[in-house]
């Protein structure tokens, strides 16, 4: 979500359109505001302690979110004409500031809490009822619901039943950034080796994304074949690498308890959170781009992959069963199924023709989600819904 809004509002910087970006601040070493580019500032507002926090505790800072956010509007040269919000914290947000400064609401979620609990394992990983209500309230009172593909559209209307119009536009891949690169010339830079077989999974420690399906699915194949064991290793991107074990979160423990338990300490490598800019080695340096999650609304990660050229393989979920064309642009498998992500693996790590299909296939299916071509559809989307009386 944060590359969604930082790369949509440098797009419309860009093209001479005034963007403000609103956070909470979370660092007290950031200054209040921060330009990101030509016309596009990112401003910190203060909800509560700065810092780190439950993000469900953020709308009980309501009041002085709205405080902040007049104040900049009152001091801006000219007012705000339309709020485009993310996420259902946001919204809710967004949805008091309409009533104050009479201005449409265009809502995306990314991601949806009636989702999220439909494959919840476990009461911790559930989402509150607070924020399905306000999710619903959304869906009735945006001006525009802006849903990234036709299931998340479908999704919409199954759990919430909307009578907001809802727009699909998807996501879009900052292909000045993640083009392709040798794997050889990735992977010193990165310093790993040569001579081993990589597979790579990006995203959030949390159960959602099915890293513990992946790292079941190597200890199969290294049953399977033996000679693979000193050669086959799962890198996984995000939260905090081996080093910082402090700042594990409980689902890290797991996976970590998982590796061990399983005998695959010695080939599954925490590498922490990587900085966007470093993302594209990563990616380059992979033999495949793994993405075993149980819900994705669209996956930006998988654009991410196909644009650096690696192959990929993901669950046939959410949005990346449109993002994905099977067998062209990537391999398609069930969810929090290892035997059949393992036999995937297999196959693709085993057939050279296959991995450069995929290789062409992705760089080509990526081109067609260009952030130029995105945001023209948004900056229509924002048209429309700026001419519509009674917004």
């Amino acid at each position: 979500m944060n590359v969604y809004v930082r790369e949509l509002a440098t797009q419309l910087g860009a093209r001479g359109q005034s963007v403000d970006i609103f956070t909470r601040y979370q660092d007290s070493t950031l200054p209040p505001s921060l330009p990101l580019g030509p016309n596009v500032r990112l401003i910190h507002l203060t909800a509560g302690a700065v810092g780190p926090y439950d993000k469900n505790r953020i709308l009980d800072h309501l009041p002085a979110l709205l405080t902040q956010l007049n104040a900049t509007q009152a001091a801006n040269p000219a007012p705000y004409r339309l709020i485009h919000s993310h996420y259902w914290v946001s919204g809710a947000v967004a949805l008091a500031l309409r009533e104050q400064w009479r201005v449409p609401v265009v809502q995306m979620f990314h991601t949806l809490g009636a989702l999220k609990n439909r494959v919840a394992r476990s009461p911790a990983e559930t989402e509150t009822l607070r924020r399905i209500e306000i999710e619903q309230m959304l869906m009735q009172h945006a001006d525009v619901i802006v849903a990234a593909t036709a299931l998340d559209a479908e999704q919409m209307h199954s759990h919430y039943h909307p009578s907001a119009p809802i727009q699909i536009i998807p996501p879009g891949v900052n292909l000045a950034h993640f083009t392709p690169m040798p794997q050889a010339a990735a992977r010193q830079q990165l310093g790993l080796p040569l001579d081993q077989r990589i597979l790579v999974c990006v995203g959030r420690m949390e159960p959602l994304k099915g890293m513990d399906n992946l790292i079941r699915a190597l200890a199969l194949l290294h049953t399977q074949h033996p000679a693979w064991r000193e050669s086959l290793r799962v890198i996984l991107i995000g939260g905090d690498n081996e080093h910082q074990s402090a700042g594990w979160n409980p689902e890290q423990h797991r996976l970590h308890a998982l590796r061990h338990s399983i005998g695959a300490a010695d080939a599954v490598l925490f590498a922490g959170a990587q900085p966007h800019p470093a993302l594209p080695a990563w990616y380059a340096a992979a033999d495949a781009l793994v993405v075993p999650s149980h819900y994705e609304s669209f996956g930006m990660v998988v654009l991410e992959g196909m644009a650096c050229g690696v192959p990929v393989i993901a669950s046939n979920v959410g949005g990346m069963r449109f993002s994905i064309e099977p067998e062209q642009s990537g391999i398609l498998v069930p969810p929090d199924d290892s035997p059949a992500l393992a036999q995937a693996l297999h196959r693709l790590l085993t057939t050279p023709a296959l991995q450069a299909r995929l290789r062409q296939g992705g760089i080509a299916r990526a081109a067609q989600y260009s952030w130029s071509r995105i945001t023209d559809q948004i900056e229509q989307l924002y048209r429309q819904v700026l001419l519509t009386p009674n917004t």
